[in-house]
């Protein structure tokens, strides 16, 4: 069997059509949650703004949460946050907690 070379792989990450993102669900290999402390938040919005993946719920004006089927984790949202209300939490330990609570 000949080896493949780099002109034999099939191309990827190909954008077939304009606005398809909300089909691929991307949260799902997600290592940190973004957590939203309701008290820290002033809804400047600016989460919103940095976040790449558009996965901040924003609802009259107000940051509501997020898009977590959307949400890679990748905490730009928590760093730019002026006023600290995001917090990265790893996720297997988030989902241990919730276990807990049940």
């Amino acid at each position: 069997m000949k080896e493949k070379g780099w002109k034999d792989v099939p191309l990827g990450g190909l954008i077939l059509e304009a606005g398809s993102a909300k089909e691929y669900l991307t949260g799902s290999w997600r290592t940190f949650r973004p957590v939203l402390d309701e008290k820290k938040c002033k809804h400047c919005l600016i989460c919103w703004i940095y976040c790449p993946d558009s996965s901040i719920i924003v609802e009259d004006g107000k940051m509501k949460g997020f898009r977590y089927d959307y949400c890679k984790g990748c905490g730009i949202c928590s760093t730019e946050c002026p006023f600290k209300a995001i917090e990265m939490i790893e996720e297997a330990k988030y989902k241990a907690e919730k276990e807990g609570e049940k």
